[in-house]
């Protein structure tokens, strides 16, 4: 099953797109960027663009995504995050495409084994687990990779049962 995580960001969105089968293999992953300079619409325009080129090239089966956290202490953070989120599953919903989203800590401990793992904790493990010769960075990468992961492993989960 091909699947695409999503790290999503205003600024800086991770993405990977893994196979899975008997092993995980990372096809691709890497980051989009917008333009801090403009106007939120067109960055929100441009993460819409750039999503609908990943799912055209490669038509995963699934999108998983990171849920919105929120700290108390950085509550604009989030609601940034928020608006990049909503395009990013809007564009999935609109191409007919299933999103899965999983908390951080579901996601940390279905890698690491500990669901407050530290960035670069989840870095050297999506590393060793996937052979990689350096450590995926930024840590976005990581984290859509681990995503993708995730989400790969809950399916084997309920595939198996």
């Amino acid at each position: 099953m091909r699947i695409l995580g999503i790290d999503p960001g205003l600024q800086l969105c991770g993405y990977a797109v893994i196979e899975t089968g008997a092993e995980v293999e990372l096809i691709e992953a890497g980051v989009f960027r917008t333009d801090s300079n403009k106007t939120m619409g067109k960055r929100l325009l441009q993460i819409a663009t750039d999503m609908q080129s990943l799912l055209e090239r490669f038509a995963p089966k699934v999108v998983a995504v990171e849920d919105l956290y929120s700290h108390y202490a950085h509550p604009k953070t989030a609601i940034l995050m928020g608006h990049a989120r909503g395009v990013i599953l809007a564009t999935a919903c609109r191409f007919g495409i299933e999103v899965k989203s999983f908390a951080a800590t579901k996601i940390k401990k279905s890698i690491t084994g500990n669901g407050r793992a530290t960035k670069q904790q989840m870095q050297r493990t999506i590393q060793t687990l996937l052979g990689l010769a350096e450590l995926p960075e930024p840590a976005d990468v990581a984290d859509a990779i681990s995503a993708a992961m995730c989400c790969g492993n809950a399916e084997k989960f309920i595939t198996d049962n």
